[in-house]
């Protein structure tokens, strides 16, 4: 992973410039790229991660850097005393696909619930600023379409997925009520797909599944009949987003829908896969999973109109980069016709 050296100018007018930034799930898929971006502004990052979900390798070279500590911690003990006070606290820790979450829902619901409330502990202490990482998932199988932050959502409460989507909403619930009875800034990004490198292989996400599928020579699974919605936002793009909400002095401790709301069809998806890889794989179907969402795109009005921030990578571009560090850790070679397609073929190919 290649870091770019800040120029003073440049460095200088970040808000994160000399500041000391915690980024919790940091060796994480998102939580890497967050680490990646801080360090550009010229923060002093401060990664915590268990690595149950997040893997060293994701953060081995910024350990090379100046101004990075990893920390082995997991949120759902108290935050060390002896680490250094914090300015800023983005939390991205805890298991954010299906087959991670379910595989312990008690641990899921407790990291929304018992590690939060130890990152705002930690925030009073230091007067930081606490940024956490929600989710699209709290919109449930949503009726509304697209989805608004005022939409209340349509969750099942008891279902396989409500460990993390019950515990997500009740995390929004106590970063506002703990903010506003002790004065503690507080952050909300609403997440939607998100995808980009670093993703884990075998994490579910539709994504990464058709990506290892593809390069493998496998069949591609999708779910129903492939007609179900979702919107990709590369992970650069939702770096920036998270970025300019936890330094905005105006959003308030709303939550912020950040993603891309370009919808495609999973179906879609899987085709722009298979161009994208130069792959011969067949698609076979299995049923949907319970409580499924149907359709997914997020209402950006209130990210443009505070943040001034849309997402600006089409999912064809993004789609090759990620294709590039997959096959990268794959050790595969790219096809021998072209490094791979362009991202102005595919979109024909679109």
């Amino acid at each position: 992973m290649h870091i770019p050296t800040p120029t003073p100018s440049n460095a200088a007018r970040s808000p994160f410039h000399k500041r000391s930034v915690c980024v919790t799930g940091g060796a994480g898929f998102i939580g890497s790229h967050m680490c990646r971006r801080l360090l550009i502004e010229g923060a002093r990052v401060t990664c915590l991660d268990n690595l149950d979900t997040g893997r060293h390798a994701n953060i081995g070279k910024l350990e090379e850097l100046p101004g990075f500590t990893f920390v082995h911690h997991d949120i759902n003990d108290a935050l060390p005393p002896a680490l250094p006070a914090f300015e800023y606290i983005f939390n991205l820790a805890c298991p954010a696909s299906p087959i991670h979450y379910q595989r312990d829902p008690v641990y899921t619901a407790l990291t929304c619930s018992r590690g939060v409330y130890n990152l705002l502990e930690r925030a009073h202490r230091d007067g930081a600023t606490i940024l956490h990482a929600s989710t699209s998932e709290i919109y449930g199988d949503p009726q509304v379409h697209p989805q608004p932050e005022t939409y209340w959502g349509n969750v099942n409460t008891c279902g396989p997925r409500s460990c993390y989507d019950e515990g997500k909403r009740f995390a929004e619930t106590l970063l506002r009520d703990y903010g506003a009875r002790y004065g503690v800034t507080v952050r909300l990004a609403r997440i939607f797909n998100t995808y980009g490198p670093h993703m884990q292989f075998d994490d579910g996400r539709v994504v990464s599944n058709f990506v290892i599928q593809a390069l493998k020579g496998e069949p591609l699974t999708v779910y129903g009949d492939g007609s179900q919605t979702r919107s990709f936002c590369y992970v650069d793009d939702l770096v920036e987003g998270l970025l300019r909400l936890a330094a905005s002095r105006t959003a308030g401790a709303n939550p912020v829908n950040l993603g891309n709301p370009e919808e495609f069809k999973v179906a879609e998806l899987a085709q722009l896969v298979l161009a994208a890889t130069q792959s011969h794989s067949n698609i076979v179907h299995q049923p949907l999973p319970q409580d499924d969402p149907k359709r997914r795109r997020p209402d950006i009005s209130r990210a443009k109109a505070i943040l001034g921030w849309a997402p600006t990578t089409p999912l064809t571009a993004g789609l090759l980069k990620t294709i590039a560090e997959f096959r990268q850790r794959l050790e595969m070679p790219a096809p021998r016709k072209t490094a791979m397609r362009s991202a102005a073929e595919l979109q024909a190919f679109q």
